[in-house]
């Protein structure tokens, strides 16, 4: 039987193509071509600008029926800073994000792979300009083949802790907020009779969805550089082992819209280094193993270097990770599909 030959079909609105990717389970897609350039003179103004006229492009690659609940996405623009090799904003269900860890350990492979940056040797510096700021990231290159990626992080910093917060159905809960390039709340799970580990996912996202809407609520969250990162990301939960282990420590993240991120979470454990530093449990140069609650993979984080972020204390975090491929895909919109624009279950 002699092969099938098809054609393509006629096709009256845009095409999208992306290159997949995921980092200790947690999805990225990056757009490849397709959606318009941005305006603005700055990241910060691009991001805004692509919230308010091209959110399209979002809905379209990270909602039903070409994504999902949980899909999160890069679109790659360009940086005005010198030093940045490429600059990026973070997609997810409910919108834009001002840092995302996973992503660029997996936009440091794809940087190199995809010819952006020219690997030099067995670590490759590559810039990547995020809406917090420039995150270094080191990407391994061997045999023709990219690897594994550290990144250092934007000066990440303790905003508060213990603050009592009343949570509608579970009370008076005293959380941490910490910064990591964005803003996350920290409290463990046992609070709440639940495990990292091994409780029902939807439990979980129950109550750190609880707890984000009390914070966002009844803590003001202001950040020295500016306002369009002056916002609750979601809440960590954790297994509540802070002091400094040579044992990883498990912790699940819930953000945005209900989403659950299925990696360790690299912005959240770059805050989560910062809260144990700030609180003297670890040291610099110490390394700490985080694991997913969710998949059970793992990132490792260090505090290299204190530093300052406005008036606040800060340390310079490293963390890395393991990203890999997963496909690539051509995404059409049909003008007479009435769900073209995308739709999100719940």
């Amino acid at each position: 039987m002699s092969a099938l030959k098809f054609r393509l079909p006629p096709n009256d609105g845009p095409v999208l193509s992306v290159v997949d990717m995921h980092t200790g389970g947690e999805p990225l897609r990056i757009v490849l071509s397709g959606a318009p350039v941005p305006s603005g003179s700055t990241l910060l103004e691009k991001r805004r600008w692509v919230r308010e006229n091209m959110d399209w492009v979002r809905r379209v690659l990270m909602l039903e029926p070409r994504g999902h609940q949980d899909m999160y996405g890069a679109l790659l623009v360009p940086s005005e800073e010198a030093e940045a090799q490429l600059g990026v904003l973070f997609m997810h269900n409910a919108g834009y994000s001002t840092m995302c860890g996973h992503a660029v350990i997996a936009l440091g492979r794809f940087a190199l792979d995809y010819g952006l940056v020219d690997p030099q040797g067995p670590e490759t510096p590559i810039n990547i300009h995020c809406p917090c700021g420039i995150v270094r990231a080191y990407a391994s290159y061997s045999g023709g083949r990219s690897g594994q990626v550290r990144f250092h992080s934007v000066p990440a910093f303790t905003l508060c802790t213990d603050v009592p917060v009343d949570v509608p159905g579970y009370g008076k809960v005293v959380v941490d907020v910490a910064y990591g390039g964005a803003f996350y709340a920290f409290v463990s799970a046992e609070r709440f009779g639940l495990d990292v580990c091994s409780s029902r996912t939807r439990d979980l996202v129950d109550v750190a969805g609880a707890v984000s809407d009390a914070v966002k609520a009844q803590v003001k969250i202001n950040h020295p550089d500016s306002e369009d990162l002056a916002f609750l990301y979601g809440t960590i939960l954790t297994d509540g082992r802070d002091a400094y282990s040579e044992e990883p420590t498990a912790n699940i993240c819930v953000f945005a819209d209900s989403q659950v991120d299925r990696s360790p979470t690299g912005s959240g454990v770059t805050a989560r280094i910062a809260l144990q530093y700030h609180k003297g449990l670890i040291q610099l140069e110490q390394t700490r193993t985080f694991k997913s609650g969710a998949t059970k993979s793992l990132f490792t984080g260090k505090a290299v270097k204190e530093t300052v972020c406005g008036d606040y204390k800060a340390v310079i975090v490293e963390v890395s990770g393991q990203a890999h491929y997963t496909g690539t895909a051509s995404f059409t919109l049909e003008s007479d599909d009435p769900l073209k624009d995308g739709f999100l279950l719940k």
